[in-house]
């Protein structure tokens, strides 16, 4: 008689929220990797060898090359995944897939992926729910970038990117955020001067530290809670796991 699966302990919040059986299911098919500080895991039409669930990682996502302006169109962390369009039969990479914070993740070799999604009707609801939830990001990003000031958007993806860091500081550069929100180096500089004088952030040698979470959340634009709120409706938690998470003002 075959032993019963033990249920998996994951760091992801897609697999954790997973019931026992599929959990192990779900386990059994991933490897642990790490993932590399500015390191690309797939360019626009390269196919598709592995899916990723990081843990204490997260990649940005990016238009393709040939847009007239490159822009990051969507983040992942702990709260998803990379490659789910695989799980549509699509098999090539459609967005650049920029390592932006270093740090551990799963991968499941994408055949198998597609298996387990079938083999499983809860992992595939999560799926389904999370494409559901990195359209409406991309949507809702479109939007933002069109419509909100420089400012709001700055803050709302440091927010983004505070939730899936795990830490109040992380590594950035003034060409890295102009190339993230598709603006000229000059306005990041500016923008962010105008948040560090503020004190909600402290920023220099490429490294940036939030000081006010609240203060941060006052100064970004609607779309950081209308995100959070289409996750929390379809997965019943924030993007970073923890709705009670708080920064206090660092000294310095």
């Amino acid at each position: 008689m075959p032993k019963p699966r033990r249920k998996a302990a994951f760091a992801n919040s897609l697999l954790a929220s997973l019931p026992s059986s599929d959990a192990a299911l779900v386990g059994e098919a991933c490897e642990p990797t790490e993932l590399i500080f500015g390191s690309n895991l797939y360019t626009p039409g390269d196919r598709i060898q592995h899916v990723y669930f990081p843990t204490n990682s997260y990649i940005s996502l990016i238009t393709p090359a040939g847009a007239s302006e490159s822009l990051e169109v969507g983040l992942v962390g702990s709260e998803g995944m990379f490659g789910v369009t695989v799980l549509l039969d699509v098999k090539t990479s459609p967005v650049l897939g920029l390592i932006q914070g270093a740090g551990p993740a799963l991968q499941m070799r994408a055949s198998r992926f597609t298996e387990v999604a079938n083999e499983s009707a809860p992992f595939r609801k999560i799926l389904n729910r999370y494409l559901y939830i990195l359209t409406a990001q991309i949507a809702q990003t479109a939007a933002c970038s069109r419509f909100h000031s420089l400012d709001a958007r700055l803050a709302r993806w440091l927010l983004m990117t505070h939730d899936r860091a795990f830490s109040d500081t992380f590594r950035l550069t003034h060409e890295f955020l102009a190339y993230m929100l598709g603006v000229r180096r000059a306005g990041i500089t500016e923008a962010a001067g105008r948040l560090q004088a503020k004190g909600v952030i402290r920023y220099g040698h490429g490294v940036l530290t939030v000081l006010d979470r609240k203060g941060l959340e006052t100064a970004s634009c609607p779309c950081y809670d209308a995100l959070n709120a289409t996750y929390a409706k379809l997965l019943k938690k924030r993007p970073n796991g923890n709705a009670s998470r708080t920064t206090h003002r660092m000294s310095g």
